[in-house]
């Protein structure tokens, strides 16, 4: 059962809950690394965690308000909406691992020990019309690599991953973690020249 934790010693393996989100004609894919705790969750669904700022970065390039996705009311994100957006926008979601040990009670990349890393290429097969990766955060980025045999760029730039004829570009950008140091603003101007790139925006 998805989201299931297995113990193994005093650590359990949490087991991503979620499938990919490969909406029809997805051309761009986010790539996280893996969900926070259950606890942390507003909604059940991709960057769930109402502190992470990755839907206020989506509401503001694509709405022009950074709380356009967020119901303040219910303090909760509007998954209803975010579906119909990303599939509206061709955004596909996933996460990097499949399994994990989490080695501290709490949601950063830093405490997750890898035990199954998603399969990138049969992902990727998943979603005909790709052109970018984007690794939202280090620890993706780094493990996207590894899956694809390229080497990690620079945050805000793309290394390019070879499919037979057709090119994948890898990208990696800042996280959208609170946890780091960079103002939402900021950490879009990232994502709007990734947007850009892909001609999503």
């Amino acid at each position: 059962m998805k989201g299931e934790a297995t113990s193994v010693g005093n650590l359990p393996i949490e087991v991503h809950p979620w499938e990919p989100w490969t909406p029809d004609g997805a051309r761009v894919l986010m790539l996280g690394t893996f969900p926070p705790g259950r606890q942390r969750w507003s909604m059940d669904f991709y960057y769930p965690n109402p502190t992470n700022d990755f839907w206020r970065i989506i509401g503001l390039l694509f709405e022009g308000d950074p709380l356009a996705l967020w119901i303040p009311s219910e303090k909760r994100f509007d998954l209803a909406r975010i579906q119909q957006l990303t599939r509206q926008l061709g955004i596909a979601m996933s996460d990097t691992c499949v399994r994990i040990r989490r080695l501290k009670n709490n949601a950063s990349d830093k405490c997750l020990e890898v035990v199954e890393p998603r399969n990138i290429e049969a992902l990727a097969n998943q979603i005909p019309a790709l052109t970018d990766i984007v690794a939202t955060g280090e620890k993706a980025a780094t493990l996207l690599a590894e899956a694809t045999n390229t080497t990690v760029p620079k945050i805000g730039t793309y290394s390019e991953w070879q499919r037979g004829s057709h090119i994948v570009r890898l990208w990696r950008l800042p996280s959208t973690s609170r946890a780091y140091p960079l103002a939402l603003t900021a950490k879009a101007e990232y994502y709007l020249k990734m947007f850009k790139t892909a001609h999503i925006l």
